[in-house]
């Protein structure tokens, strides 16, 4: 069933392929989901993709999605974004949008 845009908070998991480490796309995840007053966390990982999760309004959710689909930073080459575990929360398990280590 399609969500009204906009109602409630949405969690989603996401992964992101391509040219993405080595090329500022944590710190530019950071930078927009904060822009956006989205909350959650970003990290490289060994197999050459970042991956993460964020939080927040589901219209702002959606507008990260598409930035992390088509967008990243300057250098970045987005192959894939892949979203999983999308669902409504209550309450932002996050008190900011972290780069994970």
């Amino acid at each position: 069933a399609a969500m009204a845009e906009g109602e409630g908070l949405l969690s989603v998991d996401y992964e992101v392929s391509g040219k993405v480490q080595g090329v500022f796309f944590r710190k530019y995840t950071q930078g927009e989901a904060k822009r956006l007053g989205l909350v959650g966390w970003v990290q490289n990982t060994s197999h050459g993709t970042v991956q993460g999760q964020v939080q927040g309004p589901a219209a702002r959710v959606r507008e990260l999605q598409e930035w992390l689909r088509k967008t990243g930073s300057p250098q970045s080459r987005i192959s894939r974004a892949e979203f999983r575990n999308e669902k409504k929360i209550e309450v932002l398990e996050h008190s900011d949008f972290q780069i994970v280590k």
